[in-house]
């Protein structure tokens, strides 16, 4: 009883989620977690060879997985995305915007070719995936999206001022986008991880910058992967999630809420 009760309850059976960024650390736990849960997953990333090693990892836990590469710094890609998604699966229910770059620097030390590299991958991009994936969902009565923030949705970290600015943005804009998406049925909420160390930012992560973490996050260590994926299925579930929109969920061990 308990476990067809979870079912029901989170169950994504029948569905399809498409994850840009799906190659990734964080991205390929989410994946993992989609499909556990039932949902055929489309894996969304640069290169082909990142996207078919994820599709056999999925494929290896006994998911229902494909793949199409994108470049999210082209709207003829995203939409091209799309049509692939429609043409492998017949619908695109779910939405997860996964992809992202850090550059580390200070602000006077920072380039334009810096600041527009991470402000379009981030949060252009967001925008131009939640419009045309948003647009298919509403004309097909329905769908979840879930952009990842950060924990610099919040709060502005030094040396990563053009990556805060970026998630910010992400926050602000999932709100916007659920209130206009909302009488369409499409729900819009955004998960904001804390310190999750993955290849892009592990070498901003220095002996010092580690401490000053791990002294503003109560539960005192980092966050691992498959930690996110809680919060995910609540916010892309129809049943458990149904009523969740404009949310953003923290999953930082407490760092924005023991700021000081």
């Amino acid at each position: 009883m308990p476990s067809n009760y979870l079912e029901s309850l989170f169950g994504l059976s029948g569905q399809t989620a498409v994850v840009i960024g799906g190659a990734g650390v964080l991205g390929g736990s989410l994946c993992e977690g989609l499909v556990r849960a039932g949902a055929h997953i489309v894996v969304a990333d640069l290169t082909e060879e990142g996207c078919t090693a994820r599709v056999k990892a999925l494929e290896a836990v006994g998911g229902k997985a494909g793949f199409c590469t994108v470049d999210v710094t082209s709207r003829e890609s995203i939409e091209n995305l799309l049509a692939e998604t429609i043409k492998q699966t017949g619908r695109a229910d779910i939405l997860v915007n996964c992809a992202g770059v850090n550059v580390g620097s200070t602000f006077l030390d920072a380039t334009d070719a810096d600041w527009d590299r991470v402000l379009t991958i981030n949060l252009k991009a967001v925008f131009q995936t939640c419009q045309i994936f948003g647009r298919q969902m509403i004309q097909s009565g329905g769908g979840a999206i879930v952009n990842i923030g950060s924990v610099t949705s919040h709060l502005p970290l030094s040396r990563v001022f053009a990556y805060s600015a970026s998630k910010a943005g992400v926050l602000n804009l999932t709100r916007n986008i659920a209130q206009e998406f909302a009488a369409g049925g499409v729900r819009v909420n955004a998960i904001c991880p804390g310190f999750f160390p993955a290849e892009q930012n592990r070498r901003l992560l220095d002996a010092e910058r580690i401490d000053n973490i791990m002294r503003h996050t109560p539960m005192r260590r980092f966050g691992e992967p498959e930690e996110l994926i809680g919060a995910l299925l609540l916010l892309v579930s129809p049943k458990a999630g149904g009523f969740l929109t404009g949310a953003a969920i923290n999953v930082d061990g407490g760092f924005t809420a023991a700021w000081f």
